[in-house]
């Protein structure tokens, strides 16, 4: 019989999914991938957020002979998953840090003795030992691997790490592998198939559109706005909700805040212990609070269908981690809505974050030369990454030289050493009579330490000398004895001494940087194309369009329509207005607005009228523009149009997020323009008012 013949069937699986799991039938795009798992084929699965990945490989991994190996990025992810197949009757386990050497021994053995049908761990894993070659006696039939997105640095969360799995496929005997992700865009997906060597692979990319879903976007002037904005949404909008800050700072003070206007709330941040995670979790799974304001790990593996409303107090670095995060709303089909909360200062973080990770060429070679100046012979240095940050020109944060150091350690440029705990430098200070006259009780373990010292060095103890304390007789009982012994001397001044060896240091400070294996070229490339996923963010933000169809657009989803009905904008709902304490979902002049069941016109803008001041400053604007467009060699209305400067000369915006309200002014051009009009702007109002 052949191994075709004697493959399991989808009916099999079918059936599965009944018995274990409750559904009646696979979802769409569930029942291709299975299929194609079942059939021994590579296969990539982009499903969204509550598109049910889990199933994909979960289901294949109890019809198929063997073992399931599961990649998985997060501690409580994998423990989640294994819980609930657990709870099901599914032999299913994971390994990661958390457990202890006789815990993960345990398991093992459960793993080889075939008890066990899935294992979770993370890649990190196979780095020591011979874990894999284990697995692969055991008899591995598909290898998962999830949240595939991290091994491609075009991805919106890429780990190092995972770059190792195709290694690890190898050294398991290249079994059929799965790699499951939310959200991946074409070239993510190309990456993805490439760094696994995934053999022609069969790709399942399902509908990224969440009709149940209304997409909002609520500018914002700072905090204070969003705050203000926040609990007036809160109030608003019943059910439960999941709000979203950037850090764990700001998730504590988003927190407090909902609290103070008498809203049940829990925070949720990678700094809390186990315990309190756990209870944090556990209120809001049960709905004894509201809401939960949480960091975006949040969510990852928690099944709450009926998440009603998600907001963000400030936007996400890419528009994959906004689709993501969003999507935990509405899981169970129903309608919710989505928000997110803009400022244009949000970018700033976010570059500030991106700069940090991807230090640039001129900042990195300061560093290096710094170093290599203020360095001992033998390369000792401090890493001190403030002090470092605070000795270069111009404004160097602690955490781009952080950054710095990071990747010159990768580099082999610099290291830390551990220090070695026998070998010592001792310097003798007292003089023969002093330790006579001091130390000269009968049977003082410090004299006699001295005397063994003195054997070893000589006079060459008054220059300072190295010595291995645990070569020292064994009456002082090794180095941790003679350490102590030591410390005494020290502190009544016979000796000076330190530990060698270990310590921050130059790995040779005769050598130039250009001698390191440093990739500028990756370093600028990953530096733009996070730059770029910024980009996407704000367009999206920014966008007078659909905002449902620009979403799809990004992911390449073919479903994307000029108008979806169901987002602020296709709407009319669309607020521009809510930093001047209008209520929320004014409709914008000029614009047809649709409301569910029926449209309304509303009232066009006046024709703008500029007065005489208005027509001067309008001079200057066009002034600029002109200079813009020679230097960059381009036709003047690429950089602003007529109307775009008539509107600024009237209005006269001071911030840049003012000027986005322009017509024809988006992110980038305020980014690339924003500040040279502005100071024209700010300085006519200055003039005026003298």
């Amino acid at each position: 019989m052949t191994a075709a013949a004697i493959r399991p069937t989808l009916d099999a699986a079918r059936e599965l999914l009944r018995a274990r799991f409750g559904f009646p039938d696979f979802r769409p795009g569930q029942e291709r991938a299975v299929e194609s798992v079942l059939a021994g084929r590579d296969t990539l699965v982009v499903l969204p957020t509550g598109g049910g990945k889990s199933l994909c490989y979960q289901v294949p991994a109890l019809v198929l002979p063997g073992l399931t190996v599961v990649v998985s990025p997060l501690i409580s992810l994998m423990k989640d998953q294994v819980d609930a197949l657990t709870a099901r009757g599914i032999p299913a386990t994971f390994l990661n840090s958390t457990l202890t050497q006789t815990e993960v021994a345990q398991r093992m053995a459960r793993v080889v003795s075939g008890e066990i049908k899935m294992l979770y761990v993370a890649p990190e894993r196979f780095d020591f030992g011979s874990a894999a070659e284990r697995l692969k006696s055991v008899g591995v039939s598909l290898l998962a691997i999830d949240e595939a997105h991290c091994i491609s640095e075009w991805g919106h969360d890429f780990r190092p790490s995972y770059l190792r799995v195709a290694q690890v496929r190898e050294r398991l005997g290249w079994p059929p592998a799965v790699a499951l992700t939310a959200t991946a865009t074409q070239h993510v997906r190309e990456d993805i198939a490439r760094q696994l060597r995934l053999e022609n692979p069969e790709t399942i990319i399902t509908g990224f559109d969440r009709k149940n879903l209304s997409y909002h976007v609520i500018p914002t002037r700072n905090d204070a706005d969003k705050d203000d904005a926040l609990i007036e949404l809160l109030k608003r909008y019943k059910g439960v909700a999941i709000v979203y800050a950037s850090t764990r700072r700001n998730v504590e003070k988003v927190a407090l805040t909902l609290d103070r206007a008498k809203i049940k709330v829990a925070a949720y941040h990678a700094g809390l212990d186990d315990s309190h995670r756990r209870d944090v979790q556990e209120s809001f799974m049960n709905e004894s609070v509201r809401a939960i304001v949480a960091t975006n790990a949040f969510g990852m593996g928690i099944d709450k269908p009926n998440v009603r409303v998600v907001i963000h107090h400030s936007m996400p670095g890419t528009l994959e981690a906004y689709y993501q995060e969003a999507g935990r709303a509405g899981r169970d089909g129903k309608h919710s809505e989505v928000f997110l909360l803009h400022s244009f200062p949000d970018r700033f973080t976010h570059e500030f974050f991106i700069k940090g990770a991807y230090p640039e060429r001129p900042l990195v070679e300061q560093v290096y030369e710094k170093l290599r100046k203020t360095a001992e012979r033998n390369g000792a240095v401090s890493f001190d990454p403030a002090a470092i940050a605070t000795s270069l020109p111009g404004k160097v944060s602690d955490r781009e030289v952080e950054s710095v150091l990071r990747l010159l350690n990768k580099a082999g440029a610099i290291r830390t050493d551990p220090e070695f705990g026998s070998i010592v430098f001792v310097r003798l200070l007292a003089t023969a009579e002093r330790i006579k006259t001091e130390l000269g009780e009968p049977g003082d373990a410090r004299r006699d330490l001295l005397r063994s010292l003195w054997r070893v060095a000589g006079n060459g103890l008054y220059d300072g000398a190295k010595v291995d304390l645990d070569a020292l007789p064994a009456q002082f009982g090794g180095a941790r004895r003679a350490t102590e012994l030591l410390e005494s001397l020290e502190a009544k001044q016979f000796i000076e001494w330190n530990r060698t060896g270990g310590g921050d240091s130059v790995a040779n400070p005769r050598r130039p940087l250009s001698a390191y294996p440093i990739s500028w070229e990756t370093l600028d490339r990953r530096r733009r194309n996070e730059t770029s996923k910024l980009d996407a963010v704000q367009q999206y933000a920014y966008t007078k369009a659909c905002r449902r169809a620009f979403v799809l657009r990004y992911f390449g989803d073919p479903a994307a329509k000029s108008d979806c009905g169901g987002c602020d904008n296709c709407l009319g709902t669309h607020d521009a207005t809510l930093r001047e304490k209008k209520p929320i979902g004014v409709p914008k002049p000029g614009v047809k607005q649709k409301f569910r069941g029926s449209t309304v016109q509303a009232v066009e803008p006046p024709d703008i009228v500029a007065s005489v001041a208005d027509a001067a400053l309008l001079d200057r604007l066009r002034a600029l523009r002109s200079s813009i467009a020679r230097e960059e060699k381009m036709p003047a209305y690429i950089v602003f149009t007529d109307k775009s400067l008539m509107e600024m000369a009237v209005r006269r915006p001071k911030t840049p997020f003012a000027l986005g309200d322009i017509r024809g002014v988006g992110p980038l051009k305020i980014e690339k323009y924003g500040e040279r009009f502005l100071a024209i702007l700010r300085e006519a109002d200055e003039t005026e008012a003298a």
